[in-house]
């Protein structure tokens, strides 16, 4: 293995973000004097992981370096890592353990006809996300309430191209925007874990740190998503304010595709602005035929 391996560099560059997210009082540490660096040190990291310095720092580097399972359980225990940076962490070593990557799936990705009828069955708005966040299917709900994905090429057809859209998200001032953002941002971080030279995660994280300061410093956090729930309020003309819960759900198969519902609590006003919306797009649809 070498510097080049890209599990390798994955695996240092979410280890420098997870140490740069820690305090020395976060983990029982003096701060000490005058310091250089945000979060804890290289060596007071090695020191709680009970590694030498310079193993640790080759890590980081992405260089020749096989950290067994023991290694790493005491990295995520000093780096404080919740289950699902754990995990993360595992698939990254493990990976970059081997001396070459492994052929990954890239087929295009499909939505069975099944789950095309099964959009088109719910009363409710609810989209197909690939496994890089490009949208995939949608149902008519989904398109009152998100307008129609049909209008852009399909390579544009991308959450996080369309989050990051200023024509299209101008507005940011809605509290819960760069929280959903982070979401979207650590889907695709687990995404790029599994297959980090894939063209199309490299094309769309390569467009947005091209383009948007706000995108790479949310994506140098390095934070994942394995499963994404959330709450979103839609500005929605004629309606107002709709107040949705949305959840993923993994469709069957091979890992890759999710589709995202939106609810709204049946007790509640939003349940009634979304049959307005219902009401409303179809009398727009039957006035255009």
């Amino acid at each position: 293995m070498n510097s080049t391996h890209p599990f390798a560099r994955e695996l240092g560059d979410f280890l420098r973000a997870r140490r740069s997210r820690l305090r020395p009082r976060d983990v029982g540490l003096e701060p000490g004097g005058r310091r250089k660096v945000a979060g804890l040190r290289r060596e007071e990291l090695a020191l709680l992981a009970g590694l030498s310095t310079d193993y640790y720092q080759r890590m980081e580097q992405g260089r020749e370096v096989r950290p067994s399972d023991d290694v790493l359980d005491a990295i995520a225990a000093a780096l404080v890592l919740d289950e699902e940076e754990r995990r993360h962490l595992f698939t990254l070593a493990r990976a970059a353990r081997r001396p070459a990557p492994v052929t990954v799936d890239r087929a295009p990705e499909r939505v069975p006809e099944s789950t095309r009828r099964l959009l088109r069955a719910l009363h409710t708005p609810a989209i197909v996300l690939g496994r890089h966040l490009d949208v995939l299917d949608w149902n008519p709900m989904a398109e009152a309430l998100l307008g129609s994905p049909g209008d852009l090429p399909p390579e544009r057809l991308n959450m996080l191209l369309l989050m990051f859209e200023d024509t299209l998200t101008g507005d940011r001032t809605c509290p819960d925007w760069e929280t959903q953002a982070l979401e979207y941002i650590g889907m695709m971080r687990t995404a790029v874990a599994a297959d980090p030279t894939h063209p199309r995660a490299t094309a769309i994280v390569g467009e947005l740190s091209i383009r948007s300061a706000e995108f790479r410093r949310l994506w140098a956090r390095h934070d994942v998503r394995e499963s994404v729930r959330g709450s979103k309020t839609f500005r929605v003309p004629g309606v107002g304010d709709i107040v949705l819960d949305w959840d993923t759900y993994p469709l069957p198969g091979s890992p890759g595709p999710v589709m995202v519902v939106y609810t709204a609590d049946r007790s509640g006003p939003d349940a009634d602005r979304l049959q307005l919306l219902a009401t409303l797009h179809a009398t727009r649809v039957g006035d255009a035929l």
